[in-house]
């Protein structure tokens, strides 16, 4: 089941810092890296992440639709101090067209695709 995600996230999201994010395949984990300040949140809570290359990204995701995100900043404060993170697991789907692809296009004119992910934890580390 999808969750909201939470405002201490959004206000994480709104400073730089770097996601990692994993995926499963065939060959074991797989780790790509993009930026805070390319994560969307779209209309109905998913979140949005344009993509540039990951094409062993999108081969996983095809056969384990299952995602993990870490991000982070140090501007953010959190629970013992200065800076904050978030361990996120949802399930994803790569975008290549319509609506939501189209919007991310025009504001990452970079982009391939788009990976929408349905969040379903969102823990907050630090």
């Amino acid at each position: 089941m999808m969750i909201p995600i939470p405002d201490k996230m959004k206000e994480v999201m709104a400073h730089e810092g770097v996601v990692a994010i994993v995926t499963q395949g065939i060959e074991g984990p797989h780790m790509v890296n993009t930026w805070n300040s390319y994560l969307r949140i779209s209309p109905d809570g998913k979140l949005l992440v344009p993509v540039g290359y990951m094409h062993v990204t999108e081969n996983n995701l095809a056969q384990n639709p299952r995602v993990l995100i870490t991000l982070g900043t140090r501007e953010v404060e959190g629970s013992h101090g200065p800076g904050t993170g978030f361990f996120v697991e949802g399930t994803g789907t790569i975008l290549d067209s319509g609506p939501t692809f189209d919007s991310t296009k025009g504001e990452f004119p970079w982009a391939r695709a788009v990976l929408e992910i349905k969040v379903t934890t969102a823990k907050q580390t630090l």
